[in-house]
């Protein structure tokens, strides 16, 4: 099957579906706010290489974790009960996304996929209610965090950052420790990371990650304050 090229007008993509090995479904077309959002409707994300078209996806299988079923190692219960961390939800975006952008990255050259379009694209979303941001604090330091979507009870995990150890574990904790609490039925965690699967993300396949999508697809969006509904902390 060969991989479709985007109309630069018309932000439909084709059925994800029909995405085979390594799972590129389309190329090209801009990073615009409804162009990501119908994007994130069909299962689908962006990822390419920088000064490159952009590449989107959508893998067999998919990385996925189950709220439920996130992983506290011994030691990460050890992190928590020490209290260094403090952590909150949609206080700065922005500054997330700044960390994401320019934190450095074995085998990227110091340059990233995620360009000045695409965050602009985010922090507009992020307006919208759509896209979430999680800040992990150290002595009043942005050390760790991490942003992604969502939609209804879908949660897609997009980005990470950490300037100390266990930062961004920290984060993801209690995130998911959140979601869970509020009925999300999973966090698309894109495709396989070592450092994900140590806190409990799997494999699925993409027919069963599509129909979570299409299934919270067929509710109205409800706009949620994560800042005050969330918890910012939670005892091991």
């Amino acid at each position: 099957m060969p991989i479709f090229r985007l109309d630069e007008q018309d932000t439909a993509f084709p059925p994800p579906y029909l995405a085979e090995e390594p799972g590129i479904i389309a190329v090209g077309g801009d990073l615009s706010p409804d162009r990501l959002l119908e994007a994130y409707s069909n299962g689908i994300f962006p990822w390419f290489n920088p000064g490159e078209e952009p590449l989107w996806w959508c893998p067999n299988p998919r990385f996925v974790l189950y709220p439920e079923k996130v992983k506290v190692s011994k030691s990460m219960r050890q992190v928590f009960r020490k209290g260094n961390f403090k952590v909150t939800f949609d206080q700065d975006c922005a500054a997330v996304l700044e960390n994401c952008q320019q934190i450095y990255r074995p085998g990227q050259g110091g340059e990233t996929w995620i360009s000045d379009e695409l965050k602009q694209s985010y922090l507009d979303l992020h307006k919208k209610g759509f896209i979430h941001s999680v800040e992990v604090w150290q002595d009043d330091k942005l050390v760790g965090g991490l942003y992604g979507g969502c939609m209804n009870k879908c949660f897609f995990g997009e980005s990470m950052f950490a300037k100390v150890s266990n930062a961004s574990k920290v984060g993801f904790i209690v995130l998911a420790k959140n979601l869970h609490k509020h009925g999300f039925e999973l966090i698309d965690c894109q495709v396989h990371t070592r450092h994900l699967e140590s806190l409990g993300a799997e494999m699925i396949p993409r027919l069963d990650f599509l129909e979570v999508v299409e299934r919270n697809l067929q509710k109205d969006f409800v706009k949620e304050d994560w800042n005050t509904q969330f918890q910012t902390s939670y005892e091991f």
